[in-house]
């Protein structure tokens, strides 16, 4: 294992694209054919030269295409190139531990996506432990990454931040899976005194995410970042 990947850190960069890759639901496979997780590429428009790729990271005992089914319907509209990666136990590895297996099965999988397709900015977002787990990845690594999303989280814990992306937040203040008061109520509030550009968005609602919620998430992913 890659000593950065222990401490949470991305070694894959954004580069001219070597071989185009396909369109479509692209399966990501690893060696002898292991599934490691699923992407969405849309064609890209005609006045675009670039993708927003976003990693979309499932909750605990999830899979990658209930990952990428967070923001599947939003994007051929705004041309988001989605990779979904399967986490290799039940839920992430700083979730059972510290960060390891799973941030080099990302950083693979974000290296072969910018073997094949053009990117101009990097999104990392997920639901409930796959939250917590883009805002703790998301942070360490905020030299690459510009915004991250994240739905309904229970926590943020970078070993060390880069960089400064900006954060989507939201939360249903009927969760019981991961109370908001002991959650988002707690975590915002932090991160804005660290500095960090949040826009936080509760919900009347439980674990989830409610449409209107995903569609404020969509439209904050296109606007301008802030200067």
């Amino acid at each position: 294992m890659a000593q950065g990947h222990r401490h949470g850190r991305l070694s894959a960069r954004r580069h001219p694209p070597v071989v185009p890759g396909p369109t479509g639901l692209v399966p990501l496979t690893g060696p002898g054919g292991a599934r490691l997780g699923v992407a969405y590429v849309p064609q890209l428009a005609a006045d675009a030269s670039a993708y927003r790729l976003v990693l979309l990271l499932h909750g605990a005992g999830g899979s990658a295409r209930q990952g990428l089914d967070l923001l599947a319907s939003a994007a051929d509209t705004h041309h988001l190139l989605l990779v979904a990666p399967q986490s290799a136990a039940a839920s992430w590895d700083l979730i059972a531990g510290g960060f390891g297996a799973d941030v080099g099965r990302v950083d693979g999988l974000l290296a072969t996506v910018f073997d094949g397709y053009p990117v101009h900015d990097v999104t990392f977002g997920g639901f409930s432990d796959g939250a917590s787990y883009a805002l703790s990845l998301g942070l360490t690594n905020g030299d690459l990454v510009d915004a991250v999303l994240a739905f309904s989280p229970g926590f943020a814990a970078p070993p060390a931040t880069h960089g400064r992306p900006r954060i989507f937040i939201s939360h249903g203040v009927d969760d019981r899976v991961l109370p908001i008061d002991v959650c988002s109520r707690r975590l915002v509030p932090h991160l804005h005194d660290r500095g960090y550009d949040v826009t936080y968005q509760e919900f009347p609602g439980g674990h989830e995410i409610p449409t209107p919620v995903r569609e404020s998430a969509t439209d904050w992913l296109g606007g301008p970042p802030e200067p």
